[in-house]
């Protein structure tokens, strides 16, 4: 089990919400930061506030990760500034809502990119390090809206899958190398999320603090698991695809998420 102390940890979407109660919690803990979002002033004040309460090494990198490319100049500025990391939280991500054709097409591409393409290259680019020290985690942000189809958010949904899938597949290939992976799959919670998504209409159930879900997701690292649902509902909401058949769950799901003024 990965001792999280002393250690580099980068974090993606870092400037609010969930990114950045981790950073705070990983600073408390003493370990340094690289903090990665698209907005500059909010990293910086982060970082200096940061630095002052806790006294740990902070880096900032402007970087848009929904970009083509963007994961190897992250990569490469990590390389270049000698930042040897030991941990990855993949947490930058958006969600889209309402009918599929009436949601920008280009908006949607950069969800995909964002929310699935960046984790799948910062990953790759990242574990070859992980594993020659023979130890280090990854932290990838998946969504309850993952276990099963979501009408009206059918690309968030997707992705979230994807990010589910794909990092239980890693736990696997990697639970005897070193690496620990874990898939943080929250419900509703309380971030600028909805604000993104331009409605309150994709908000289902009582939403979770992201100090919460943060504290939760550290717990089950420590703990080996491959991925954790914050919350009791949030967990019984996110097998309610095996009780319930495809259909059934379309519809629910379906009417849930439903633009009201539709």
């Amino acid at each position: 089990m990965m001792q999280l102390r002393n250690k580099w940890i980068l974090i993606t979407g870092a400037s609010s919400g969930i990114g950045e109660v981790f950073a705070w919690e990983l600073a408390k803990r003493g370990n340094h930061l690289i903090l990665v979002a698209r907005s500059e002033n909010k990293l910086a004040d982060l970082a200096k506030k940061l630095k002052k309460e806790h006294g740990g090494q902070v880096e900032v990198i402007v970087n848009d990760l929904s970009k083509e490319g963007a994961p190897v100049k992250l990569y490469q500025e990590c390389q270049e500034r000698q930042l040897d990391v030991d941990m990855i939280i993949n947490n930058a991500g958006f969600a889209t809502h309402g009918f599929f054709e009436q949601v920008s097409g280009e908006r949607q591409h950069e969800e995909v990119m964002l929310n699935v393409m960046s984790i799948v290259d910062i990953t790759h680019l990242f574990l070859p390090g992980l594993l020659k020290k023979g130890s280090g985690a990854v932290i990838n942000v998946s969504s309850t809206a993952g276990f099963q189809p979501d009408p009206y958010m059918a690309v968030y949904g997707a992705t979230k899958a994807f990010v589910l899938s794909f990092t239980q597949a890693l736990w696997e290939e990697n639970r005897t190398r070193g690496v620990q992976f874990l898939a943080l799959c929250p419900g509703a919670t309380q971030t600028n999320f909805f604000n993104v998504v331009g409605t309150d209409d994709a908000s289902v159930g009582k939403r979770d603090t992201p100090e919460r879900v943060v504290k939760v997701s550290l717990r089950a690292l420590e703990r080996g698991q491959s991925y954790v649902v914050p919350g009791f509902q949030n967990y019984m909401n996110a097998q309610i695809s095996r009780l319930l058949s495809r259909k059934q769950v379309l519809r629910l799901v379906g009417g849930l998420l439903r633009p009201r003024n539709k």
